[in-house]
């Protein structure tokens, strides 16, 4: 059994863990247990009625979260030599076309957090494909990851657009912000988040799709929200 710290546990008597919080109260309630010398992570995990092994029931979007994440992210731009000036000047860090690609297969190292492609890339992109997927870093269209505007995109992950998708268990982890932001912009992503998993609901998921909704800090109690 994990020992939990005493800071833990004094924080875990705040919470009722058979109350469902409002969403509102939930957030004030989740900055009041971070007790962490650095700025935690607000995060989100919802558990949804699908089977994941089943490819109709997949849960797979994109959404943006009004007020960001708080964490600077690197972005990745598989595009042609035409359009690299034009990725490197709306914000990707890491851009290239078929040699990155060979370069990423040679040595199977990948730093960078999300990853844009220009449809014409694809084909190159397949030899890759593993490498990335396993990471969870593939473009795709489902997400808005394979477009010809590749700056607007990459603006717009920049600014805060986030990929949503379950896991093998068939639930969603997300980061909604930092403990430091002001609990409306925490409550504004919330709210965008769950409205996005909602729309996000695969034509094979039970009726009761999301079964639970849980909050907390990087460090902090569990909190029961409703939906």
């Amino acid at each position: 059994m994990t020992k939990r710290s005493k800071r833990y546990q004094a924080a875990l008597k705040l919470v009722d863990s058979a109350k469902t919080y409002k969403i509102g109260e939930a957030l004030e309630l989740v900055k009041k247990t971070s007790n962490t010398k650095f700025d935690a992570s607000v995060e989100v995990h919802v558990k949804l009625g699908i089977n994941p092994k089943q490819s109709d029931q997949i849960v797979r979007s994109a959404v943006v979260l009004p007020a960001g994440t708080g964490k600077k992210i690197i972005i990745a731009a598989f595009v042609t030599s035409a359009k690299e000036k034009e990725a490197k000047g709306a914000g990707a860090t890491v851009v290239g076309g078929e040699e990155l690609i060979k370069e990423i297969k040679k040595n199977e190292k990948i730093n960078f957090d999300v990853a844009v492609a220009e449809p014409a890339m694809m084909k190159h992109l397949a030899m890759i494909a593993k490498i990335l997927g396993t990471k969870g870093k593939m473009p795709s269209p489902k997400t808005g990851t394979v477009t010809p505007d590749v700056a607007k995109t990459i603006k717009e992950i920049a600014g805060g657009k986030v990929e949503i998708k379950n896991d093998e268990s068939g639930n969603i982890h997300q980061i909604i912000g930092k403990v430091s932001f002001e609990t409306v912009k925490l409550e504004e992503n919330y709210k965008a988040l769950l409205s996005a998993v909602k729309s996000a609901k695969p034509k094979g998921a039970k009726q009761d799709y999301i079964m639970s909704v849980h909050l907390c800090s990087s460090m902090g109690p569990s909190l029961k929200v409703s939906a």
